[in-house]
């Protein structure tokens, strides 16, 4: 039996979908701000990802939640797909450089506090993504967000700050707080992967979870989070692909630097001859 969900109904426009776009004007008036005679300048392509994110995230809030299919639409649109756009625009970055220095230098160190450390590790934002589709799914949860509006309004907005932090953590232009070799974040993604493709398939099976949906609707929603979770997750991974430099040994960072030594040396040597 398909049971109405608390979120919007089609014709309906919730207020919250205004809120993207005032983001991406914001954004965009922060980058057209560095963009002037002297500036240091903006990349169009973070602008043109930070403006795709918005797109898709007021998609999301606009899709209706009639049913469970719509439901999971939202959850790919807001949880997974927006949050990789937003992050690869680097809105952390554009703020540093329109705030003062002291602000700035404010921002910067709390980003390497020891708690920033905890909360930007890749494992910390699967855990807060991927558990929560468990808890999701496997307990009353989202049976509760069918009469909650507001229930059903948080739960989305976690999975949109999970999933920022999440890509955040693996693939951010942004400065943040160190994180763990390339290797260590593609098994993290890896691992995610799992986790979706394994609640996928208990969704389209209805084995241990709380969802009241007919079964055509639990395998046309667990259909959408196999394939387009799959392709989300691969974006994901060609982001941090696309970003990586891989680190060179001690041994040969060693003879670089001997070598940028000696250049020094016979340049200063020339100068002097």
């Amino acid at each position: 039996m398909t049971v109405a969900h608390a979120g919007h109904a089609a014709g309906d426009f919730p207020a919250t979908a205004l809120i993207p776009v005032a983001l991406f004007w914001v954004y965009l008036a922060a980058a057209l701000r560095l963009r002037d005679p002297g500036g240091p300048g903006w990349a169009h392509a973070r602008t043109a990802s930070f403006g795709l994110g918005a797109l898709l995230l007021t998609a999301g809030l606009l899709w209706p939640a009639g049913d469970f299919v719509g439901h999971m639409w939202q959850h790919l649109l807001i949880g997974m797909l927006a949050p990789l756009a937003l992050v690869l625009g680097a809105p952390v970055t554009l703020l540093l450089r329109t705030l003062d220095r002291r602000t700035g230098r404010r921002l910067v160190h709390l980003l390497r506090h020891p708690v920033a450390r905890v909360l930007g590790h890749p494992v910390t934002g699967l855990l807060l993504t991927a558990g929560g589709l468990w808890l999701l799914y496997l307990t009353p949860l989202y049976r509760a967000t069918l009469d909650s509006p507001v229930l059903h309004t948080l739960v989305n907005l976690h999975f949109l700050l999970s999933g920022c932090l999440f890509a955040w953590s693996i693939a951010g232009p942004d400065p943040g707080p160190h994180r763990p070799r390339v290797p260590v974040r593609l098994v993290v993604i890896g691992v995610g992967v799992a986790a979706h493709a394994t609640i996928a398939q208990l969704l389209y099976a209805g084995l241990f979870v709380d969802v009241p949906a007919t079964a055509a609707e639990l395998r046309a929603g667990a259909t959408l989070m196999y394939y387009l979770g799959d392709l989300a997750e691969i974006a994901l991974a060609l982001a941090l692909l696309a970003t990586w430099r891989p680190e060179r040994s001690p041994r040969r960072r060693a003879r670089s630097s001997r070598r940028r030594a000696g250049r020094r040396t016979a340049g200063t040597a020339a100068a002097n001859a």
